[in-house]
């Protein structure tokens, strides 16, 4: 299987990538920002659940076309991006909606799992996450051991343990912060206003984001 030190250089170059903020880390802050701690957790296991089905898609061969081809590269990511854009605009819209819908934990009610599926959706069209995959993980695989499938589907669980980690603390050090503007309905609204603009100007930069090919 894996050894011990590819595992540890490949965990060493995830966590590289990971603590860099990227469209997942930044979608998080948004929603930790607009609707609270408990909308960024389950933000952040919908992005690892998202970022699992590439290190799925790689490991099945998936990703080396998704990287060769340019018109597929571009086609997820401008989809992943429109799809960010939609939702900052959304929570922009519902900024004067916070303050009714805060309990007293600073969480908000209902709507877990249609969270879950956006951070999802961000995460599973994520090209910075994608583009590492398809070019980064078959490298620390040793293929004279075997079970090539196998291995790329650890590393990916160590990547993915990795984020969930780095991303959770993102979340709750922005919900942190927006607890203290919960106690004033208008700076809760300019927050959630911040946070739908975050995920917007994101949705942006995932557009604008090229390949050297």
């Amino acid at each position: 299987m894996v050894s011990s030190e590819r595992l540890l250089a490949f965990a060493a170059m995830s966590f590289l990538l990971i603590v860099v903020p990227g469209p997942s880390v930044l979608f998080v802050i948004g929603r930790a920002l607009a609707q609270g701690r408990r909308a960024a957790l389950t933000t952040v296991v919908g992005n690892t659940v998202g970022a699992y089905v590439l290190v799925v898609a790689v490991a099945l061969g998936v990703g080396s076309v998704v990287e060769r081809s340019v018109l597929v590269f571009t086609a997820l990511k401008l989809v992943g991006a429109a799809y960010l854009v939609y939702l900052g605009v959304r929570a922009w819209r519902r900024r004067g909606s916070f303050p009714s819908a805060v309990t007293t934990d600073g969480s908000t009610h209902g709507g877990g799992l249609r969270t879950l599926w956006e951070g999802f959706a961000v995460g599973v069209a994520n090209p910075k996450t994608m583009v590492f995959f398809a070019a980064v993980l078959p490298q620390f695989v040793d293929r004279a051991q075997g079970h090539v499938v196998v291995q790329m589907l650890m590393l990916g669980l160590v990547f993915n343990l990795i984020a969930v980690a780095c991303d959770s603390v993102w979340g709750l050090a922005a919900a942190t912060g927006r607890e203290w503007f919960a106690r004033s309905p208008r700076r809760l609204s300019l927050v959630g206003g911040i946070g739908g603009l975050t995920m917007i100007g994101l949705g942006v930069t995932v557009a604008a984001t090229g390949r050297k090919d």
